[in-house]
């Protein structure tokens, strides 16, 4: 990897788009944020409820989960609704539990106590990177919302529900063989590789999604791709930070 290769947007190989996060963005959720990476804007909302699904009552532990969701004009031409369609996509349901597991893995059940925390993950434009942009936005809209439940004395005060930070990244080998980090649409839709990775602020792997197009990937190129990823994840988990101490 050449990192002085440079990609049409003008970007270097291991450069994340540029990534804001607007805490509190809504003020009726217990916790929000509007995250953009490039032209991928989510909105992550949660809602947090003194309650557990029915299956789980009486254990003494609480829940997180999470929802995914793309307006109709997110993308160049609208889609449908699929409230409307009556039915959710496959896609809709596999990025929503990855929501789900990406935040259950740095939550601790039994400080959170028998309460729920609902995510919802809305993607208002879409360029490439929505799901991970949709994780490393609900973490903040997450930590919000159990700082909320906090004060409202839902949880105890000294109960240490989150354990770590997650972030998430795309990557991805472009035809010409050059890895890269952060993947707009025009390069994921011609990737020859695309992977998706989740990782804890301490540099720990929740999540490894890798696909190759056509052209299988090798050892040696898998271990570039984790190693921009955890580029990438160090810097989101930094910026994860300063949002949530501003």
């Amino acid at each position: 990897m050449s990192k002085n290769y440079i990609r049409a947007d003008g970007r270097a190989v291991d450069q994340l788009r540029e990534v804001s996060i607007t805490r509190g963005w809504s003020s009726h959720a217990e916790g929000s944020a509007l995250i953009e990476f490039g032209n991928t804007r989510v909105l992550c909302t949660a809602s947090f409820e003194s309650d557990v699904p029915r299956w789980m009552r009486g254990q003494g532990t609480g829940w997180v989960t999470a929802e995914y969701a793309m307006l109709p004009r997110a993308t160049n031409t609208r889609n449908s609704r699929e409230s409307v369609k009556g039915k959710i996509g496959g896609r809709t349901h596999e990025i929503s539990r990855l929501i789900g597991r990406s935040l259950r893995a740095v939550v601790d059940m039994k400080a959170l106590g028998e309460n729920m925390i609902t995510l919802d993950c809305d993607v208002l434009q879409a360029d490439g990177g929505t799901r991970t942009a949709a994780i490393t936005g609900a973490f903040v809209a997450l930590a919000d919302a159990v700082e909320w439940a906090r004060g409202e004395r839902h949880i105890a005060k000294r109960a240490e529900v989150l354990t770590d930070s997650v972030a998430a990244v795309s990557v991805g080998v472009l035809p010409d063989g050059t890895a890269v980090l952060d993947l707009p649409y025009t390069e994921d839709s011609t990737a020859g590789t695309d992977m998706n990775v989740v990782v804890t602020g301490s540099g720990d792997f929740v999540e490894v999604q890798g696909t190759a197009e056509g052209t299988p990937f090798s050892r040696d190129q898998l271990n570039e791709l984790l190693d921009l990823a955890l580029t990438g994840t160090d810097q989101l988990a930094q910026i994860q930070r300063g949002a949530l101490s501003s």
